[in-house]
């Protein structure tokens, strides 16, 4: 059986691709293996991962049979907890995560690119939240992500039209971070992704964790948590080296190996 998800290590990115065209498609199976897939990067983690698909389109949403085959609100219940965990995971990974959206991006690939740390666009790429279609609202945590990006507002509109919305629209909504040239675009997320991966991605973690508890309490609650988070990058390689580089060479002359 073909798979739906292919992991591969690029040296120290890896790249998680969805290939399962032409629709790249939510099913149980792939749901099963981007949870194995995620497993992997959980276990061994990169300095960086680029989550990105192949065909022509990123994902046409999810397969209606696999809601079809729900016969109660219980065991929706139980199909929509397994769906959420996904970008719950995805936006708990200690290191940076690029989504790169060459195409058309709809439901639960867009839930999934917003737990992403980085979200990188292609001008042809549109985006959607359509489960108004099947009398559903998103569950993977779409509309809450959005609003954290764009706002409550926005995310009303993105959810309730259950419109398409291009890559400089949401660009403008600060929900997308850039938008490049559809030529050569698969070569420059990965310069992007590549160029995270050599930062210095202990540093990195710190600040999503920063953020995280700035998304759950706010300037208060991060400001309760900065100081300890920061204080412990001081046991790391890259803060004293970086350091020790700054004194004797200036600024911009350190490597950072991720330790």
């Amino acid at each position: 059986m073909a798979t739906s998800i292919r992991l591969d290590r690029e040296g120290d990115i890896a790249v998680l691709t969805i290939a399962s065209p032409p629709l790249n498609l939510y099913t149980a199976e792939l749901q099963q293996e981007l949870g194995e897939a995620i497993g992997e990067l959980e276990a061994t983690p990169p300095r960086a991962a680029l989550i990105r698909a192949e065909g022509k389109i990123v994902s046409g949403g999810v397969d209606v049979s696999l809601f079809d085959a729900q016969s109660s609100a219980a065991d929706a219940k139980v199909l929509f907890d397994e769906m959420l965990a996904i970008p719950d995971r995805i936006a708990a990974l200690p290191f940076p995560t690029v989504f790169a959206a060459h195409g058309l991006c709809l439901t639960w690939a867009f839930e999934v690119a917003v737990a992403c740390d980085i979200i990188l666009a292609s001008e042809k790429a549109k985006f959607g939240l359509v489960e108004r279609v099947v009398g559903l609202t998103p569950t993977m945590g779409g509309t809450q992500r959005l609003a954290a990006r764009a706002g409550v507002g926005r995310a009303k509109e993105f959810v309730m039209t259950g419109a398409t919305y291009d890559a400089a629209t949401l660009e403008r909504w600060n929900v997308v971070n850039r938008v490049f040239p559809i030529d050569g675009f698969d070569e420059a997320v990965r310069v992007f992704t590549n160029d995270l991966a050599q930062g210095p991605t202990r540093a990195h973690a710190a600040t999503k964790k920063v953020l995280e508890h700035y998304e759950h309490g706010g300037v208060a609650e991060a400001n309760e948590h900065i100081t300890t988070i920061a204080a412990g990058l001081f046991d790391t390689e890259d803060l004293r080296g970086a350091v020790k580089s700054f004194l004797a060479d200036g600024p911009g002359k350190a490597t950072f190996t991720g330790r």
